[in-house]
């Protein structure tokens, strides 16, 4: 009989660190929390967006999960509009969609991102998302 064995990784042991200026527009906090290990594909991490904050255009090749923890900001598909997204919501991003997301103009927002890896890559960073993008257009808030 073979036992069942878990991996811990306890909280406090990956320091945080400043989300790069080639990924991110503003203050970014990230939190990476795991990346497990193959043959399983899944990673996650706590993002922490300041107001005005936000990701650059990117996608990901098997899409990604992200889960609201507090606060509240804005996402968009490119062709799509722009969304109000808020604590306790969960945000599916198709794969190969170009997107971003990131905090409210006057508010901060903290999301859990999950993503898998398809041939060791996660995501593709793209070009930033202008300050004209951010504000554009109507905003959906439910």
């Amino acid at each position: 009989m073979t036992k069942a064995s878990q991996t811990i990784v306890r909280n406090g042991t990956k320091p945080s660190i400043k989300g790069p200026e080639s990924w991110f527009t503003g203050s970014v906090r990230i939190d990476s929390l795991f990346q497990a290990e193959e043959p399983a594909r899944l990673g996650g991490g706590i993002v922490t967006f300041e107001p005005g904050a936000r990701t650059n255009w990117h996608t990901h090749p098997l899409g990604q999960t992200l889960v609201v923890l507090s606060g509240v900001g804005w996402t968009q598909c490119e062709g799509g509009l722009r969304t109000e997204i808020r604590a306790g919501d969960i945000v599916s991003c198709s794969c190969g969609k170009r997107h971003w997301h990131g905090a409210a103009a006057t508010t901060a927002m903290s999301h859990l991102a999950l993503t898998e890896l398809l041939d060791g890559k996660n995501v593709e960073w793209m070009e930033p998302v202008t300050d004209e993008q951010y504000h554009s257009g109507p905003l959906v808030t439910d």
